[in-house]
């Protein structure tokens, strides 16, 4: 009875452990107030408000939450819980044409790390955080 119980104890150790193993890391909780924001107002609000050509162009305006969901004159940008089907991340990534990437021109383009913040945030539902 013993070697039973030490078997199945030595087995559901080590079933949970390898499982542990399996496990991506857990990505952190994004907020659109502390991470996401910062980054539009510092990379992208230059031409993304009114009287930029961001805003006159598209008719995105990211001066806000709620502007940002809202998409531009031809439709949303952000698909929440999707980062691969959101506009937003395909112009900041460089997989659009080369005349829509984002920032346009000789502006710096996001940092790696600053795209992985806003692709977790959508991928977390693209909250009011």
């Amino acid at each position: 009875m013993k070697q039973r119980v030490l078997f199945a104890a030595v087995l559901l150790t080590a079933t949970t452990l390898s499982a542990c193993g399996d496990k991506k890391e857990a990505t952190r909780a994004v907020s659109f107030a502390n991470d996401v924001q910062p980054l539009l107002n510092a990379y992208c609000l230059e031409c993304h408000k009114p009287g930029g050509p961001g805003l006159e162009a598209s008719g995105l305006s990211l001066e806000s939450y709620d502007n940002l969901m809202k998409g531009t004159k031809f439709g949303p940008i952000i698909t929440p819980g999707s980062s691969l089907s959101s506009t937003l991340v395909t112009l900041v990534e460089g997989r659009a044409d080369k005349s829509l990437k984002m920032p346009h021109g000789e502006r710096k383009p996001l940092a790696p790390e600053a795209i992985k913040l806003i692709r977790d945030w959508i991928d977390q539902g693209a909250n009011k955080n």
